[in-house]
């Protein structure tokens, strides 16, 4: 377990590497002992540190919810991080390259909220309650420190959280299986990946169920009005100067960004 005064210097690290979007050095490589809840308390030190400065949660963000992800980051459960105002991006915007370090990017379902959600023993039926809408969505993540990442890393930077970009047709959680909505994933005129929402824990909402409950111990409330961002169902997909991706949800819409 690292002293508070280490968990600092990361926050420190974190967020000079967020401001001038060149990569600093891993938490786990200045602490080899670094724990995931060092890496907890990093973020949330981090959020705090936004926060100070003018930034406001406007949700969560829960990331590795799949088998596969899993298994790449020698970890057996999902992560978690903060969704701020200023990450949200418009659908279809330019968005300057320079902005990140090594952008990646992702489908997946937003949730936005109606009725507070606080663990433990929330499920599936309790989410879909508690939803106003589901909207199809592109996350931006963004490797803030060099390779080789480690789980601490990614949970530490929060989840490599770094933009989001909401669009298509939002629908209520009761107008379709939410299973089986699908995503081409385009990059230019290439399709790069494509995917179902079932490889989300089984079905999208079981994630921000997850999330109830990983929070409660904290005595934290999901709050109405916010969005939950459940996790790729399919791998990140790289993006370079000048790349558009779209996020093609079916009858559901498209999402898109462009890095000028």
């Amino acid at each position: 377990m690292l002293t508070q005064e280490q968990r600092e210097t990361a926050v420190a690290s974190l967020a000079k590497s967020h401001e001038t979007k060149i990569q600093g050095q891993r938490p786990s490589e200045m602490f080899p002992d670094i724990e995931i809840e060092d890496s907890y308390a990093i973020s949330s030190m981090l959020a705090d540190h936004w926060v100070s400065k003018g930034a406001r949660i406007i949700g969560h963000k829960v990331g590795l919810t799949s088998k596969a992800m899993q298994a790449s980051s020698k970890i057996d459960e999902p992560d978690y991080g903060y969704i701020f105002d200023d990450l949200l991006i418009e659908n279809g915007a330019k968005v300057p390259f320079e902005n990140y370090c090594v952008p990646r990017v992702e489908p997946e379902l937003t949730f936005v909220l109606k009725e507070p959600l606080k663990g433990p023993n929330v499920g599936l039926v309790d989410v879909l309650k508690a939803t106003d809408y589901v909207v199809p969505s592109i996350e931006i993540i963004d490797a803030r420190v060099t390779e080789p990442r480690k789980i601490f890393d990614t949970v530490a930077d929060n989840g490599a959280a770094a933009g989001l970009i909401l669009g298509g047709r939002p629908m209520r959680p009761d107008d379709v299986d939410l299973r089986w909505v699908g995503a081409i994933f385009h990059r230019n005129s290439d399709i790069e990946e494509t995917g179902i929402a079932a490889g989300v824990l089984g079905h999208p909402a079981m994630a921000i169920a997850w999330l109830a409950n990983k929070l409660a111990p904290f005595g934290t409330t999901l709050e109405p009005g916010h969005m939950m961002l459940s996790g790729s169902f399919t791998r990140p997909v790289w993006a370079a100067k000048g790349d558009t991706l779209l996020a093609d949800f079916g009858p559901l819409g498209t999402v898109s960004v462009q890095f000028t």
